[in-house]
């Protein structure tokens, strides 16, 4: 901020939340302001100077400063300086009338409030100048020495600059509180839409592959019906699209309870699927738990590398490696040739994600996948971070 800005703006203004003040909050403020007035009310008429028609000015008097300092609140709320310096102009012209009639305590609360709630309220320049204005009325009408009436000044004018940088303090961690909370709902907002994206990704990974070959298998069977084929080569053929059509329910729901975070841990998982398909498992590193992403990377490509050593190289053997690295995990599925007299045949069995699925999940995930032949056989190499 320029040193003009800092003589001419306006104070940092209260920045608005979604939060309504508390119920004991507003009564406090009701009941304060209330005891203000009539502490004014009781001062000014505690003399018992005041009776029959005399009454009129002292009652006119407060009801002019009521009115004047409401319209000198909302002036400075609305930052309209001109409008706030006439209402702080009709304040003086009213302590003063009220100094005059003996109204001494209202005078004394007109000048020494308008002081402090200048400085607070009003751009710096503006409010020091009503400030002074204010104080040397108060000294000019209390009578008091030079050196009370500079010490009444310098604390008065002390007091409003502290409250106006307590003011400003608040107003600035207001502030950082609603830019907070303002990108907390962003950060919300955008891990929603990354969660959608998972599951849409995930779905159509699964269910766009699936539906295919369903597909491809309706279209033969519906081809051999018009052909004439025999009905049991036909049933197979919807019997495959039926099967395809459950691995393909399964493994969505796998995907759903693994993103979120309800499956079993990814060790296990891989030892399971191992097992299954008699392959060798060797795991290296402390197993940790896996963000859900990585973790469902690994389970899938784990899936699709033992499908197809079972599909192309039936009978070879297959070793699966899982090692946690520092920041990454890997995956390493390898598998040997098909032995003599064993014929790879191309089942209807898999969950049809492929190396160009496999690898493009890797990429997304900051990743790499390798995949290619290996001494006579073929070796399948995952490495995503955690």
């Amino acid at each position: 901020m320029s040193t003009l800005e800092r003589w001419t703006g306006w104070p940092a203004g209260d920045v608005p939340l979604r939060e309504h003040a508390s119920r004991a909050r507003l009564v406090l403020s009701f009941c304060s302001r209330a005891v203000m007035l009539g502490a004014v009310v009781l001062g000014t008429f505690a003399e018992e100077r005041y009776s029959g028609w005399r009454l009129l000015p002292p009652v006119g008097w407060i009801a002019a400063a009521v009115a004047l300092s409401t319209g000198w609140f909302l002036a400075c709320r609305a930052r309209r300086l001109w409008p706030a310096l006439g209402c702080a102009a009709g304040l003086l012209a009213t302590a003063g009338l009220a100094h005059e009639g003996g109204a001494d305590t209202l005078a004394s609360v007109i000048w020494c409030g308008l002081a402090v709630l200048s400085v607070i309220r009003l751009p710096l320049a503006a409010g020091l100048l009503t400030a002074g204005a204010a104080l040397a009325s108060y000294g000019l009408g209390s009578g008091d020495s030079l050196l009370v009436m500079l010490a009444v000044s310098g604390g008065i004018g002390l007091l409003g600059y502290l409250l106006r940088l307590d003011g400003q303090a608040r107003s600035a961690q207001r502030a950082l509180l609603a830019q907070e909370r303002a990108a907390q709902a962003a950060q919300a907002e955008s891990a929603a839409l990354a969660e959608r994206a998972r599951i849409a990704r995930e779905i159509h990974d699964v269910l766009a592959h699936s539906l295919s070959a369903q597909l491809v298998h309706l279209e033969a069977a519906r081809l051999m019906l018009d052909a004439g084929a025999d009905r049991a080569e036909i049933r197979e053929r919807v019997v495959a699209a039926r099967r395809m059509a459950q691995d393909g329910l399964t493994e969505t729901r796998q995907a759903l309870s693994a993103l979120r975070g309800e499956f079993a841990p990814v060790a296990e998982f891989v030892a399971e699927l191992a097992a299954q398909s008699g392959a060798g498992l060797t795991v290296d590193g402390v197993p940790r738990p896996l963000p859900a992403e990585a973790g469902l990377a690994v389970r899938r490509v784990a899936q699709e590398a033992l499908t197809n050593a079972r599909k192309h190289a039936p009978g070879g053997r297959v070793d699966v490696r899982l090692g946690y690295l520092d920041g990454a995990v890997e995956l390493r599925v390898r598998n040997s040739g098909a032995p003599r007299g064993a014929h790879p045949v191309l089942g209807d069995s898999g969950s049809g994600y492929g190396l160009l699925g496999m690898r493009e999940r890797a990429e997304l995930l900051g990743g790499e996948l390798l995949a290619g032949p290996e001494e006579g056989g073929w070796r399948v190499l995952l490495r995503v971070p955690t």
